[in-house]
């Protein structure tokens, strides 16, 4: 039945307009612009919108169909729910808000409607969402008022759910607009009256065009099952779990009518079934988008750290510690290795310190020799580069460090800084290669760490 919001036959907006500063309006637009089926605008007020006809109710509609979007007052829910059953209709997102997130009399027109629709075979998503978005079918099925997503969104292997309508468009946007990140789906479920994170955990986990799962969640409906879900699966799932504290539960009741959990249950549970957890939205979108390009670890070795700074280096050091990630102790064999590019003067060290060697040989055959060097090292199983965004050098070590990361399997994580221009295309190569690029070296060796946690599950290793 998830199926049916994913891949309908047929749609109708209930509450399409022709007026630009409405919801309805956008809904239809951007339905017309992926959907390759039979659209359906429904509003008593005209006769055609945006080129398509447009019907005064769901009854005239000519053909049954699969999916209605529903755009107007709550309380004509219950009423759209018998006109869409007449018509064959298998699953309804409801994109309004004024349900249970506003008292006692939302959450008695939610409840009804769910049971009204449940007797007649009818799933309902939402209310007050922000829809959904299929980055390779280009299904958008969503008030998004933006339209940069018709040339931004590319087909990938990230799939999100958001528990919140406003948070994922935004979140949306961040993600087309900084590049580097494919989209499966993404799934905004609001007050998940019917169906819930954990339903469509399940549907996505079976989802081959998915490989990465990331999700914004007030709450979890069945939380038993969830756990399994996440452990059963290689997939990676990244939870950033709102509500944490007091003050943050209280909020979560009030936007979504979410009873929030105690912060430490969560984390224990999310840390015995594999999930790695995170602690803001940036936090998410960088995770999400660093699983989407890097390997599994190959073994539970060490992380390796070149950089151009001896203080970045100790305070990566530190970081890795903090997180009780090894720091690699490296071998004779890759010690040599360096050598070659390192001034006679002096010896390489861990963290590789490269810079007095960039002074002396250039920036690329330098970082190029040393990632090649701590790559084939076995005492590594990932590495963390920490360079600079210079106009006096290319990107084209970064390309090469690509190939190295899938034949070795080992992943690369990269912070560097520069201008804003050079590190753009710097950032734009590291990407195209395969590279996650942060901007912090605290969420390098977070992300690090949470990548440590999945291969060990992976590998049935067991997490920590």
């Amino acid at each position: 039945m998830i199926d049916h919001f994913f891949h309908p036959n047929g749609v109708a907006i209930i509450g399409a307009t022709d007026n630009p500063a409405k919801g309805g309006y956008h809904i239809l637009r951007n339905t017309l612009a992926g959907y390759k089926g039979r659209v359906y605008p429904v509003n008593p007020r005209y006769e055609e919108i945006q080129g398509t006809r447009c019907y005064p109710n769901v009854e005239s509609i000519p053909e049954d169909f699969d999916l209605a979007i529903y755009f107007i007052p709550a309380k004509f829910l219950p009423d759209t729910i018998k006109a869409c059953a007449k018509k064959g209709v298998k699953a309804i997102i409801i994109e309004s808000a004024g349900f249970s997130e506003v008292g006692e009399e939302g959450r008695l027109l939610q409840r009804e409607s769910v049971e009204l629709a449940r007797s007649l075979g009818i799933r309902l998503w939402g209310p007050n969402c922000m829809g959904l978005l299929d980055g390779h079918s280009r299904n958008v099925f969503s008030f998004m008022y933006s339209d940069k997503w018709m040339t931004l969104m590319k087909p990938g292997g990230v799939s999100l759910v958001v528990q919140s309508g406003m948070l994922s468009a935004g979140f949306l946007m961040m993600i087309l607009e900084s590049g580097g990140m494919g989209i499966a789906k993404v799934c905004s479920i609001g007050n998940k009256c019917d169906v819930d994170e954990t339903e469509l955990l399940e549907y996505l986990i079976a989802d081959e065009e998915t490989g990465v799962i990331g999700l914004y969640l007030e709450s979890i409906i069945d939380g038993r099952k969830f756990l399994e879900l996440a452990r059963s699966t290689s997939k990676p799932i990244i939870v950033l779990k709102a509500g944490r504290s007091e003050e943050g539960a209280k909020a979560a009741m009030s936007h979504t009518a979410s009873l929030s959990g105690v912060a430490a249950v969560y984390e224990g549970a999310f840390r015995q079934a594999g999930i790695v957890q995170v602690y803001d939205v940036h936090e998410l979108m960088d995770f999400a988008r660093g699983f989407s390009k890097v390997p599994p670890c190959a073994v539970d070795a060490g992380t390796a750290v070149i950089t151009f700074s001896g203080g970045a280096g100790i305070v990566t050091s530190d970081l890795l510690s903090d997180r009780g990630v090894k720091l690699a102790d490296l071998g004779e064999q890759t010690i040599s290795a360096l050598k070659e590019v390192f001034p006679p003067w002096m010896k390489p060290t861990h963290p590789v310190d490269v810079w007095p060697s960039v002074e002396l040989n250039g920036l690329e055959p330098v970082y190029a020799k040393s990632i090649e060097a701590v790559m084939k090292d076995p005492g590594v199983d990932s590495i963390i580069v920490q360079s600079i965004a210079w106009e006096l050098a290319s990107p084209g070590y970064l390309v090469e460090a690509g190939k190295l990361q899938r034949k070795y399997q080992k992943p690369i994580v990269l912070w560097q800084i520069g201008a804003m221009d050079i590190a753009e295309k710097y950032r734009v190569a590291a990407e195209d290669a395969g590279i996650p690029v942060f901007t912090e070296i605290s969420r390098c060796v977070g992300f690090v760490a949470g990548a440590k946690e999945h291969s060990r599950k992976k590998a049935g290793t067991g997490v920590s």
